[in-house]
């Protein structure tokens, strides 16, 4: 071992089960995937573990609509995780959910803590309740006008316009986002996590500046320095609010012990839900969950993304803490990713979706790499840029790297078959202290997540092979048969060097460095098998018959990548301009309503539609399938009124029934997002209304 033996228990940051993954995820798991090769391959244990946040009132809201239970309904979102994990080499120990025994046992556990500390407060409190729905309703359900600038359809803790904060209860004219109703105030007894108290407060200021086992900061610099900006260091007193943790039946959740009706808070669970994904994975390895995470020498790490800091580096330590548990050792902050500088958007052409990628038979190491180089141990975004992409690959990973295996190995067959020259170990050797120099850096840069300079220092270890390579001629030593025991130290050399090259980039190339230990024929290779190590040698000595090992990223690969704008009603650029008359009987049969979207969302598996729920005033709500996916993000469609045919037959589609129709104009440039209007009502207007 080149250090002692660690045991860590590794996490990613828990998506929510309202749909499949997105390339934010596979960007968070890719790091953490890297992080975690790297540790295995050092011979430190890693139990990495992830899971389905699957509780909350969105998840039970979108299960009604679809006509499911919501375990039902979570159970189809886990079903296509499979295809995404392994598609991208993500090598989880165990997948769990938040609904699952585990999870409710350590909930429960935990809140039974906090409250033995004297935590937990019981308040009552005043908040918005649906009549129709017949629930109280989360900020996010429920929109009026801004109290500051006036806006209208401002969601209930902030409005986007001019960037207030405020409660739901200031909202001008508030409604039910999901119903439409004017919501009604009524009072509830709300449990509180006591975050304010003295203990919570001094804990977190001691934590989040301490260091892990290793001397490390627990947190990066931007991560701490937003965590004293809340928690008040420097100024009198503490600034953290107590954390209203329960949520009124109905609510898809845990319930709280003793409190019949109360079920916690979808992010008190949720993250208890990493240590209930480590239980389950210790009862199917027959592992003592308890004294794992009781051992001192147990580390505790999180990756996750800067929108969810606020979580996880307060409530989430604090929690542990006083519910009597470990706390973490470090919590690893990554930014998100962008195309070619722009948040990315489906209506605008730039929104990658990682099954797509999967599908068009994109290489998956591809995208590996390229992360990787992106990524360092800051807060930074990571851009992907098309160009770089392609340019990247092609000439590090087939014009770099393969490129050495391909060119040397062809000479080894064809003249010494197969079988590497005995190149002595020499401690004295310099390129022996250049290899044992380059690994320890390496290392370093992996340990420390600087995944971008360890892919420098990587590929400027396979330009000097290269040069060397270049500057031994070998297809001139070929020709002079007396010349034959330089060739074959020449192109041994360079097969040893491309064999520690795969050594440094199997956390990044799984699969690749795979299919090099088969040619080699030296499996499963740890980070010892470098050969560096007081001057020993490698344990490559023989190669098999070369098969290519990656192509060029072909460029027109892109064009299927990317989801272009789709138009949208399919062929609305061949309407004419003018139609047969009708008479007004006809027109009369047509039944045009006011309707409130009170939500929207993508349609999985279609490139086109969003599914709309609609209040049309008739006291229910209906579903209705529209193609205007390219045009709208669906968030900002909520609470917009617009114009219904109400009459429609409805029509079964494969998503689902539809019940009308929405009305949109559109330009002659049908294929364009800018030719796309919804078409809406006045103010004033109110869902039911007829349109004449």
């Amino acid at each position: 071992m080149t250090a002692p033996a660690r045991t860590l228990f590794v996490t990613t940051a828990l998506p929510y089960a309202n749909g499949p993954f997105h390339i934010g995820h596979i960007m968070e798991y890719i790091q953490a995937d890297i992080w975690v090769r790297f540790q295995r391959m050092r011979g430190h244990t890693v139990h990495f573990v992830g899971a389905d946040d699957a509780h909350g009132a969105p998840i039970m809201i979108a299960a009604e609509k679809e006509g499911l239970s919501p375990q039902a309904f979570v159970a189809r979102i886990a079903a296509g995780r499979k295809a995404y994990l392994d598609g991208f080499h993500i090598s989880f120990d165990h997948w769990h959910s938040t609904d699952s025994p585990e999870n409710t046992e350590l909930s429960q556990s935990i809140y039974r803590g906090l409250k033995a500390n004297g935590l937990i407060d019981v308040r009552r409190i005043e908040q918005f309740f649906d009549p129709v729905k017949g629930m109280f309703l989360p900020d996010r359900y429920i929109k009026g006008e801004c109290p500051s600038c006036g806006a209208k359809d401002q969601y209930g803790d902030s409005c986007e316009v001019c960037g207030s904060v405020y409660s739901p209860t200031e909202l001008k004219n508030p409604y039910s986002a999901l119903s439409g109703a004017q919501p009604e105030l009524r009072s509830s007894d709300h449990y509180f996590f006591r975050l304010s108290d003295p203990r919570c407060q001094a804990f977190l200021r001691e934590w989040t500046a301490g260091t892990d086992r290793h001397g490390e900061p627990r947190l990066q610099p931007e991560v701490l320095a937003k965590a004293q900006e809340w928690l008040g260091v420097g100024e009198e007193g503490g600034s953290l609010a107590d954390w209203d943790i329960s949520r009124d039946a109905p609510y898809f959740g845990i319930e709280i012990p003793d409190a019949p009706g109360k079920y916690f808070y979808v992010w008190l669970d949720a993250p208890i839900g990493y240590l209930a994904s480590l239980k389950a994975h210790c009862a199917k390895r027959g592992i003592d969950f308890d004294a794992l995470l009781a051992d001192p020498a147990t580390e505790q790490v999180h990756f996750i993304g800067k929108d969810i800091i606020y979580f996880h580096v307060l409530f989430w330590p604090a929690t542990l803490k006083f519910g009597g548990h470990k706390t973490p050792d470090r919590v690893n902050v990554h930014g998100f990713i962008t195309v070619s500088g722009e948040k990315m958007s489906k209506s605008r052409g730039t929104g990658i979706s990682p099954l797509r990628y999967l599908e068009i038979g994109m290489n998956p190491e591809w995208l590996r790499y390229y992360i990787a180089a992106k990524l360092n141990a800051r807060v930074e975004d990571v851009d992907f840029n098309p160009d770089d992409f392609v340019a990247r690959v092609n000439s590090d990973l087939v014009g770099k790297y393969v490129n050495i295996a391909s060119r040397a190995a062809t000479f080894v067959n064809r003249f010494f078959d197969g079988k590497l020259a005995a190149l002595a170990a020499d401690p004295a050797d310099p390129q022996a202290h250049r290899v044992a120099g380059l690994a320890a850096e390496v290392a370093a840069a992996y340990e420390g997540r600087e995944f971008g300079r360890a892919i420098r220092l990587i590929m400027g270890y396979a330009d000097e092979v290269n040069q060397y390579f270049d500057a031994h001629k070998p297809w001139e030593l070929a020709k002079d048969p007396a010349r034959r025991d330089a060739l074959h130290e020449v192109c041994s050399r360079c097969l040893v060097a491309f064999h520690r090259l795969t050594i440094l980039l199997k956390p990044i190339l799984p699969a690749t460095a795979a299919r090099v230990e088969a040619f080699f024929g030296t499996p499963d290779l740890r980070w010892d098998d470098l050969g560096v190590r007081a001057g020993a040698a490698s344990p490559a000595r023989a190669i098999g018959r070369y098969e290519h090992l990656m192509t060029r990223v072909d460029p027109k690969t892109f064009d299927a990548l990317f989801e272009p704008p789709q138009p949208a009603t399919a062929g609305a650029a061949e309407i004419p301009a003018s139609a047969a008359p009708i008479s007004i009987d006809d027109f009369a049969r047509i039944d045009l309503r006011i309707a409130r979207i009170v939500a929207a969302e993508a349609v999985e598996g279609s490139d086109k539609l969003l599914r709309l729920t609609l209040d049309v005033g008739e006291g229910r709500l209906r579903n209705v399938f529209s193609g205007i996916k390219a045009a709208y993000d669906p968030a900002r469609l909520v609470g917009r009124l617009t114009v219904l045919v109400a009459n429609l037959a409805p029509r079964k589609m494969k998503f689902g029934v539809s019940e009308g129709m929405v009305l949109s104009a559109s330009a002659d440039d049908a294929g364009s997002p800018s030719g796309l209007y919804l078409l809406d009502a006045d103010e004033g207007a109110q869902p039911g209304m007829k349109v004449r």
